[in-house]
């Protein structure tokens, strides 16, 4: 009667693993980090946003540059505001990224990151589970090739922050990026020593 109950636990224990690990999830396509110069000078483009969600974009281009620049490429030039027009209710259009890119040329940049926003919400339903879906890309500016790119999407626990989502996806996603500017000889000490994340026990 003992090992039966400790049984039924135990297949109940799992069950229980299983849902949570569903209701947590992510799925990843991540490309190897590019051979890039110690030297390159970057910098960062408008997110465009494909969702329905006001400023998305803005929150995650937000996210990926504390995310870089807290892991040693301090030399990381923003884009002008004037040329990011996305507001409540207008998203950006493609004239503005491109004009984006002439900026970096004429600041002489040799690397821009890039990237959409392709879900950000929390999904409908009793649970409410927020759910963010990103993709970035590495432009090499003075050609306007992609030299390197990464999607994903992520969604997390019922009472999760949506930002706190997010910013677990970029940290992900952006792992190539941080994991050569700590290698590299002209990073900060504490960049080259401290680990790019924070524990994540999500899945």
């Amino acid at each position: 009667m003992k090992n039966h109950s400790i049984s039924r636990l135990l297949r109940l224990a799992a069950a229980a693993l299983l849902a949570i690990g569903l209701a947590a999830c992510s799925t990843t396509d991540i490309g190897p980090a590019p051979t890039l110069p110690a030297d390159a000078r970057w910098g960062l483009l408008p997110f465009a946003n494909h969702t329905e969600t006001p400023q998305a974009g803005l929150r995650a281009e937000a996210i990926s540059e504390t995310i870089l620049r807290a892991n040693g490429i301090a030399d990381l030039r923003r884009y002008p505001a004037s040329l990011n027009n996305e507001t409540l209710f207008e998203p950006m259009d493609r004239k503005q990224m491109d004009a984006a890119l002439e900026w970096a040329r004429s600041e002489n940049l040799a690397y821009a990151l890039s990237g959409t926003v392709d879900e950000w919400r929390y999904k409908v339903g009793i649970d409410g589970e927020p759910a963010v879906g990103l993709t970035l890309q590495l432009v090499e500016v003075s050609t306007g090739k992609i030299v390197w790119a990464a999607a994903g999407g992520k969604s997390g626990w019922s009472r999760e922050a949506l930002s706190a989502v997010a910013q677990k996806l970029s940290r992900t996603l952006l792992a190539p990026l941080t994991s050569l500017a700590r290698s590299s000889p002209g990073a900060p000490q504490d960049a080259q020593l401290a680990p790019s994340s924070a524990s994540d026990n999500t899945p």
